[in-house]
């Protein structure tokens, strides 16, 4: 039985559009046809924001013409597949020619990645509207659709562009639906082939496939058919790596559940940090909350390398900054941009501060110096590192556990919040009381490693209440200078 849409979904685009469409669909003479993603999403009930159209032959002049009755932007991608683009008021429109050289549109589709991308329906000439609303579907893509299934028509396609062994985790992740087993099977088979794509290319797709809801789940499913490895060896150490009594996992598998443990935590901090969910906001939306995915998958991958075994008790020392130092080649191998990298890194580096913190507040209390220091080296990832915190600790249940490590963390980090919104926070947005100006003018200091200790030192005393003015800052300076054997002043 054929599938049919339930509208005319060119509809709902501005008339101006179909009109430029059905104006060149016409003049072009041959068939024009909406294709691909957007056919999947229209049957999903979906209004699609990028359009794909594709034509028998000079697709780049399509687009050249539409582009120039629209006013819009036109950019040539590939000029020997016949593929180009049009941007205009938010839209995306691709055009390309069938592919390798096919005559028909259903050849064409066969051809195509997966079959819910190998869809397509038929362009009015004159009108722009949808020919008619039936679907052109040669490879079962409906069915897949409705089965919730992604399969590749034929293996060849597979290895045509070795990217798609990860497109389909990648619509697994984004669209719930689950990999036809002998797709996997074929994708577990040529695994290596993707060392062959750009690694741009490669690190937007897993980009996209972090900032599902499916992160912690579909990176798992790639460590079984082995893709994951081929991108990151680093983690291949992991694997089977016994940790201490407090961990119930190897060091791979921790750092999995770690994963998916966040992305429980940001669909609700408030379950994990009772009445503070709403602290959390910038920390679990939009690309903070994909990067805070990142240093969770990541966090322990300093854990192999400085593994150690004393007296029978398993250590992993400096883990932390290791694994940042190993993240940090990652990045670079991914061409992240550097703000990116800087975050992750910094993450993964101070992972196991608040965990310190925790018991040192268990023994002694923690003062707002403490509080202060954890600040300025977090930056405002503070929030963010919590939550990280928080996933790492649900994600080790071993017997050596010690009891009410989480509910020591969200009493830490409550704590640790309302230090900083009332001492640190007003200290750190107001005009420093003194400035290194001042320390050469006033005390005769020569500008070095002293100048930092100094007004360290002056905030942390302005935190802590003991200075509030520019006269006592100058007294605490000079009480410094004097303990120090230092410069006197002038």
């Amino acid at each position: 039985m054929a599938t049919a849409l339930t509208q005319d979904w060119l509809q709902t685009y501005p008339e101006e559009l179909r009109r430029a469409l059905g104006r060149v669909a016409r003049s072009s003479g041959q068939p024009m046809y909406v294709a691909g993603g957007p056919v999947r999403d229209w049957l999903l009930g979906v209004a699609a924001r990028d359009l794909d159209f594709t034509v028998p032959k000079g697709a780049v002049a399509c687009a050249r013409e539409v582009g120039g009755l629209l006013g819009g932007t036109f950019v040539l991608l590939d000029e020997g597949e016949d593929v180009a683009r049009v941007v205009w008021q938010g839209l995306t429109l691709d055009f390309s020619g069938f592919r390798n050289h096919t005559t028909t549109i259903e050849k064409d589709l066969g051809q195509r990645d997966f079959t819910i991308n190998a869809m397509a329906v038929a362009l009015a000439p004159g009108t722009g509207a949808l020919a008619e609303r039936t679907v052109i579907d040669p490879c079962g893509g409906a069915a897949d659709l409705a089965q919730k299934r992604i399969r590749v028509p034929a293996v060849a396609n597979l290895l045509a562009d070795p990217l798609r062994l990860l497109r389909a985790y990648r619509f697994a992740a984004a669209l719930g639906f689950a990999i036809e087993p002998e797709t996997e099977r074929a994708i577990a088979a040529h695994a290596e082939l993707l060392a062959d794509p750009a690694m741009e290319r490669v690190a937007y797709e897993f980009g996209l496939i972090m900032a599902s809801d499916r992160a912690g789940q579909t990176i798992g499913q790639m460590g079984h058919t082995g893709l994951l490895w081929v991108v990151f060896p680093e983690l291949v150490a992991g694997r089977g790596l016994v940790q201490p009594a407090s961990h119930h996992l190897d060091v791979f598998e921790h750092s999995l559940e770690a994963l998916r443990c966040l992305e429980k935590i940001l669909r609700a901090p408030e379950a994990y940090f009772s009445g503070q969910g709403g602290l959390f906001g910038e920390a679990a939306q939009g690309k903070r909350g994909v990067l805070l995915k990142w240093a969770a998958l990541f966090h322990d991958l300093g854990k192999p390398e400085t593994h150690r075994l004393v007296e029978e008790k398993i250590t992993f020392y400096n883990h932390d900054q290791a694994g940042a130092a190993i993240f940090a080649g990652i990045a670079e191998r991914l061409h992240w941009p550097k703000d990116d990298r800087v975050r992750v890194a910094r993450l993964i580096a101070l992972h196991m501060w608040p965990f310190h913190l925790s018991n040192a507040r268990l023994r002694t209390g923690i003062t707002r110096k403490a509080c202060l220091r954890l600040v300025k080296a977090v930056g405002d990832d503070l929030d963010a590192l919590f939550l990280l915190a928080m996933a790492d600790s649900l994600a080790g249940q071993g017997p050596g556990k010690p009891e009410g490590m989480e509910r020591n963390l969200a009493a830490l980090w409550l704590e640790v919040h309302g230090v900083y919104e009332e001492y640190i926070r007003p200290v750190l947005a107001s005009p420093p009381l003194i400035t290194g100006h001042d320390l050469i003018v006033v005390f005769a200091l020569a500008p070095g490693p002293l100048f930092k200790e100094i007004l360290d030192g002056l905030q942390a005393a302005q935190v802590e209440g003991l200075v509030t003015d520019r006269k006592q800052a100058l007294a605490w300076v000079r009480m410094f200078l004097d303990a120090e054997g230092s410069a006197a002043p002038l």
